[in-house]
């Protein structure tokens, strides 16, 4: 099927200069047509407790390797006038309590996706974002497992205050996942964004992420968040009501 498989951390310096290289001296001399960026992990919890230390992994695994791993797929993309595909999340347009870096680095993800597209308008290289709501992958049960080890590392006046706000959101999160469209359906989307002659600067993934998105762009701040909050009531543990 023409698929080549690669190690490649996008934390890791090494990895990417080897996958650049790969690419310069492919026997072939086949042209890089697209790029599509899509690491991800979600470190959830409250602003007040999450560490800086995992603030830093989240950003360097959803920001700053998708920006290294694009400065040095450019070069090729010059030559061919591809494309870059970045995956953002409906969580770049709305950050839900204890989504603080998540929504961080894709609201970050966004802006520099704008910034790129301007740039390279006139080189012929298309920059899209894709935005997914729920999809049925496993980095959903991962977030949840650290979110998880983030509660056991409160202290307990953090757990007082934010004990039930993280399980609600664990619960929503799961609920939100199950419903979700299967990784098949997104990876549709994706092959448009990638393919498509004329493609849109922006494609969404899933009908919440659609009507997320929406909403967003036409609700003021304090409705967006009593909309929120009811959204979220109903997964409150009864020792924890909202």
């Amino acid at each position: 099927m023409g698929i080549e498989p690669v190690i490649l951390d996008i934390t890791v310096p090494e990895h990417i200069d080897a996958l650049a290289k790969r690419i310069a001296d492919d026997p072939k001399k086949r042209k890089l047509r697209a790029v599509v960026n899509n690491a991800g992990i979600a470190v959830n919890a409250p602003v007040e407790t999450l560490p800086l230390d995992q603030w830093r992994l989240q950003f360097d695994v959803n920001l700053f390797g998708h920006i290294a791993v694009t400065q040095a797929m450019l070069p090729f993309l010059h030559q061919s006038r591809g494309r870059i595909v970045n995956i953002s999340s409906v969580g770049g347009k709305v950050a839900m309590g204890t989504y603080g870096a998540y929504s961080g680095t894709k609201f970050a993800l966004e802006a520099i996706s704008d910034s790129l597209r301007r740039e390279l308008a006139p080189h012929d290289i298309q920059v899209v974002v894709v935005e997914p709501g729920g999809v049925q992958t496993e980095m959903t049960p991962h977030g949840i497992e650290r979110a998880r080890a983030f509660v056991d590392e409160m202290t307990p006046a953090q757990r007082q205050r934010y004990g039930g706000l993280m399980q609600a959101v664990i619960n929503q999160s799961a609920e939100f996942t199950k419903k979700g469209l299967s990784a098949e359906q997104a990876a549709l989307v994706i092959a448009k964004a990638v393919t498509a002659r004329k493609p849109r600067t922006r494609y969404t993934i899933g009908r919440d992420a659609a009507l997320l998105t929406r909403l967003a762009r036409i609700l003021p701040d304090r409705t967006l968040d009593r909309v929120a909050a009811a959204n979220l009531r109903a997964h409150f543990p009864k020792e924890h009501p909202a």
